[in-house]
C-alpha cells in the first residue's frame, strides 16, 4: 500500500471520513513527508506539528461522534506566507513583516478550518509576492521538485513545490498576473485562478488594496488532480462577508454545449515547438472526449496586460514605494525598477481611461465566451524558466514579460483560468491554460479532465 501522502486530496477525504485512516495518520504522514523532502526544497517556512495534529484530533472527534467534517475531512493543506492564519506571520517574504502576527483568519483560512482541512505548513512567495520565481531575504530560496535548474515559478513557487513533492494534497495559492497558474504549470501540477469574486479573501492585518488589487487578485487551489482542484474550490469558496467582492454563485451552474476555441499564439505571440505540440496534443484529447475544437483567434490579451501592469504600478508607486526601499531585496528592486520604466504614472484621465476599457474588454470576452465555451491557449509562450532568469538583464526580463502575455492578461478580465499539466519533456513539465466565462469554472474543470484523462505527469515526485 502506498503512502498517505501520496494520495490524492479526494482518496485521503474518503478514506478519513470512512476511517480507512484517520485525520491524524494522514497528518503525520505529511508532517513526516516535509521532514524528509522540504530541506531540499524549502517549499514550506514555517511548519506547527503540534498545532497541525490537534486540528486532525478535532477532525476524528467529528467523525467519531457521527458528525461530517466537511468535504476536505482531514485532508493537509498549505497557506502562503502572504495570507492571515491566526497566530503567524503574514510575511509575504519580507523581513520588515517578520513580526507582523495575524490575529484573526483570513476567510481562505477559515473556510478551510470549517471544511475539515489540517495546515500542515505556510509556503514560501517571492518578496512582496511579486515575481514567477521564488526567493526573498528572509525565508530564502523555494526550488523545484522536478528539476533545481528550473524555477518553481511564483509568487506561489512554495505552494507548488510542496504540492508537486507530496508535502500537502492541495496548496493554497494567490494570482494577480499568474501567480497560482505559472507555479503549477512550472511544477508540472494543476492550477486554479477563480472567477473575481468566487473566493472570499481580506487580511485584517493590513490596510485594503487599492482598486487594481481589488479587482485582479485572488486566491484558488493548487493540486495534483483535477478533483482535487475542484474539492480544494468547493472548500475555499464558502461565504465570507468581509469580502465585498464575494457573489454566491452555485458552482454547477448548468449545461454548455462542449464547444472549445483553440488559439495558439494571441495576438502574434511567438510560441516555443513544445508549447504548441501540446496544445494541439490538448485538443486531440478534448476531441476524444466529444469536444468540438475549432482553431480560431481569441479575444485581446495585448491591452489588458497593459492594464494590468498601469494599475499594479499605480499601486505599488502609492503603497509599497517606501517598504521596497526599506526591504531593499535586490531581485525584488530589480522587477520593480523595470516595471517602473515600462509603466508611466497614472494620471485621473489615464485611470478613468483603464477602467473604461477594462469595461470593453470583457463585454468582447464575453461575447466569445458566448460562442466557445472554453478557450484552449498556452499558459507561457516558453517551456519553464531557468531559476532566476528574469533578474539576469533587462533583455531577459523584456522576453519574459512577452512569454507571460496570458499569465497578464487574464486577471484583468476577471474571468478563471486553469493551468493543466499534460506531461513531461525529459524533466521539464508542460501544460496548457483553459479560460471561460465569469463563474463557469465547472466548465474548465470539465475540459481539464478530459486533457487529464490523455496523461499527465506522475506525482509527488521525488526531489531527491
Amino acid at each position: 500500500m502506498s503512502a498517505i501522502w501520496q494520495h490524492s486530496a479526494a482518496e485521503i477525504a474518503a478514506a478519513v471520513r470512512t476511517k480507512k485512516f484517520s485525520a491524524v495518520e494522514a497528518t503525520q504522514s505529511h508532517l513526516e513527508r516535509i521532514d524528509q523532502v522540504n530541506p531540499a526544497l524549502n517549499a514550506i517556512v514555517e511548519t506547527f506539528p503540534a498545532e497541525a495534529l490537534d486540528e486532525a484530533r478535532k477532525v476524528d472527534e467529528q467523525i467519531a461522534r457521527g458528525e461530517t467534517p466537511g468535504p476536505l475531512c482531514g485532508v493537509p493543506v498549505t497557506i502562503k506566507v502572504n495570507t492571515d492564519q491566526k497566530g503567524h506571520a503574514s510575511t509575504n517574504g519580507l523581513v520588515i513583516l517578520k513580526d507582523l502576527i495575524a490575529e484573526t483568519d483570513s476567510p481562505i483560512v477559515a473556510n478551510i478550518r470549517k471544511a475539515g482541512g489540517v495546515i500542515v505548513g505556510r509556503t514560501n512567495t517571492p518578496a512582496f509576492s511579486l515575481r514567477w520565481f521564488t526567493n526573498n531575504n528572509l525565508h530564502g530560496h523555494t526550488y523545484n521538485p522536478r528539476d533545481k535548474s528550473l524555477t518553481p515559478g511564483g509568487s506561489s513557487g512554495g505552494a507548488s513545490s510542496a504540492v508537486a513533492s507530496g508535502m500537502c494534497a492541495i496548496g493554497h495559492g494567490t494570482d494577480i498576473g499568474g501567480s497560482i497558474r505559472y507555479p503549477a504549470y512550472a511544477c508540472g501540477i494543476h492550477g486554479l485562478r477563480p472567477t473575481l469574486g468566487r473566493i472570499p479573501a481580506f487580511n485584517a492585518s493590513g490596510p485594503d488594496r487599492h482598486i487594481g488589487g481589488q479587482i485582479m487578485a485572488v486566491s484558488g487551489p493548487i493540486a495534483r488532480t483535477i478533483d482535487d482542484i475542484r474539492l480544494g474550490l468547493v472548500a475555499m469558496m464558502a461565504a465570507d462577508i468581509r469580502d465585498p467582492w464575494w457573489v454566491p454563485v452555485p458552482l454547477d451552474i448548468g449545461e454548455f454545449p462542449k464547444k472549445a476555441a483553440l488559439t495558439i499564439a494571441p495576438e502574434g505571440l511567438v510560441v516555443a515547438p513544445e508549447v504548441e505540440n501540446a496544445l494541439r496534443d490538448a485538443a486531440d484529447r478534448m476531441r476524444a472526449e466529444g469536444w468540438v475544437v475549432e482553431e480560431v483567434e481569441c479575444p485581446p490579451f495585448r491591452r489588458p496586460a497593459e492594464i494590468n501592469a498601469q494599475l499594479w504600478m499605480a499601486e505599488v508607486r502609492r503603497a509599497a514605494l517606501p517598504a521596497i526601499k526599506k526591504e531593499a531585496e535586490p531581485c525584488s528592486t530589480f522587477v520593480f525598477e523595470y516595471m517602473a520604466k515600462r509603466s508611466a504614472p497614472l494620471n485621473s484621465d489615464d485611470l478613468l481611461d483603464a477602467l473604461q476599457s477594462r469595461s470593453t474588454l470583457i463585454r468582447e470576452w464575453q461575447i466569445f465566451l458566448q460562442n466557445y465555451p472554453v478557450l484552449l491557449c498556452p499558459v507561457s509562450a516558453e517551456l519553464p524558466f531557468a531559476d532566476q532568469q528574469d533578474v539576469q538583464s533587462d533583455e531577459a526580463f523584456e522576453a519574459i514579460m512577452e512569454a507571460q502575455l496570458t499569465q497578464l492578461g487574464l486577471p484583468l478580465l476577471g474571468l478563471p483560468g486553469l493551468a493543466v499539466a499534460t506531461g513531461l519533456i525529459g524533466k521539464t513539465p508542460i501544460g496548457v491554460q483553459l479560460v471561460a466565462g465569469r463563474y463557469r469554472e465547472d466548465i474548465l474543470m470539465n475540459a481539464g479532465r478530459a486533457i487529464e484523462k490523455g496523461g499527465t505527469p506522475p506525482a509527488p515526485v521525488d526531489p531527491n
